[in-house]
């Protein structure tokens, strides 16, 4: 193709814009809320799973060291607990410490009651983290065979039970952007439809003369594209907005989270290249394709 012909071509697609401005903003407002509604279910479904991932890092086994065993076998044994494979870190909690911060706790009244205590009555005990929660269970059971451990407390019921809460919300956002995507698509055909529909006797006189498909074809193309990256740009500055509200809320007030184990959501910085290639990608795929397709079926004639 010529350079002056692909200029003519996008110019007309450009000027189809104008010209037909109703249904292009029709088409520009489907685009845009097709785009939020997957979008933000996308951006919610990912900081859930932090969330979720946050309290995950949180669950502790603690190791119970028998008692009496001294430095180099407890350095030795964690060295041991350090060497499985499911094993993330490993914090050696002295029962000195431990003794501290239990006085440290009490009133004036429980700490009267143990004032006068000969001996220590708490254990040097391990905090271990586990790399996957859904295999603590098998991790704490192989620690108990080692030596020198007396035993092994594992929050192993609340770790099948936020297992469980991941994998039903997994199924619930993914059926839900599932849905979305399947409705913005109906509701997207359906619109870029309408539109080239009422530009049905134009496609007809072109190709009465003498004009192939693709030339008739191309302009509905280009002013599809425009359409739909203008939709994704408005998007996603809607999108930056609203997460960031949502993002400085949850920022000034972060105790319950810390309490969870949820140091911060996500911010938008992090996701921002990846979230504009989505949209952009997206808006000018779904416009494109969605205009070019429907002006196809009127080339028939």
């Amino acid at each position: 193709m010529k350079i002056s012909s692909a200029r003519y071509l996008v110019g007309q697609g450009m000027k189809s814009i104008w010209r037909n401005r109703m249904m292009s903003f029709a088409s520009f407002c489907i685009i845009l809320v097709s785009l939020l509604m997957v979008g933000v279910s996308v951006l919610a479904t990912i900081n859930l799973n932090r969330i979720i991932g946050g309290i995950e890092d949180q669950s502790e086994a603690a190791v119970v060291i028998k008692d009496g065993t001294d430095s180099g076998s407890i350095d030795a044994l964690k060295a041991q607990i350090e060497q499985i494979p499911n094993i993330a870190e490993v914090r050696f909690y002295s029962k000195d410490e431990a003794w501290e911060n239990m006085k440290a706790d009490m009133n004036d009244e429980e700490q009267d009651l143990f004032r006068y205590a000969d001996e220590n009555p708490l254990p040097d005990t391990f905090r271990v983290t586990v790399k996957d929660i859904r295999q603590m269970a098998d991790t704490t059971m192989l620690i108990g065979t080692l030596e020198n451990v007396d035993s092994v407390k594992s929050p192993t019921q609340f770790a099948d039970v936020l297992i469980s809460i991941k994998n039903i919300i997994m199924i619930i956002m993914t059926a839900v952007i599932a849905a979305l995507i399947v409705v913005c698509l109906i509701i997207i055909s359906n619109t870029t439809r309408a539109s080239v529909f009422s530009r049905r006797k134009e496609i007809n006189i072109m190709k009465y003369v003498g004009a192939t498909n693709s030339f008739i074809r191309i302009p509905f193309f280009i002013e599809g594209m425009v359409v739909g990256i203008l939709a994704a740009a408005a998007a996603l500055f809607l999108t930056k907005f609203a997460y960031e509200s949502v993002y400085g809320i949850f920022k000034n007030d972060m105790s319950l989270w810390n309490i969870l184990g949820v140091n911060d959501l996500y911010p938008f910085e992090d996701m921002f290249v990846k979230v504009t290639a989505a949209y952009l990608i997206a808006g000018a795929v779904i416009g494109a394709l969605g205009t070019s397709m429907s002006a196809g079926k009127h080339l028939k004639v």
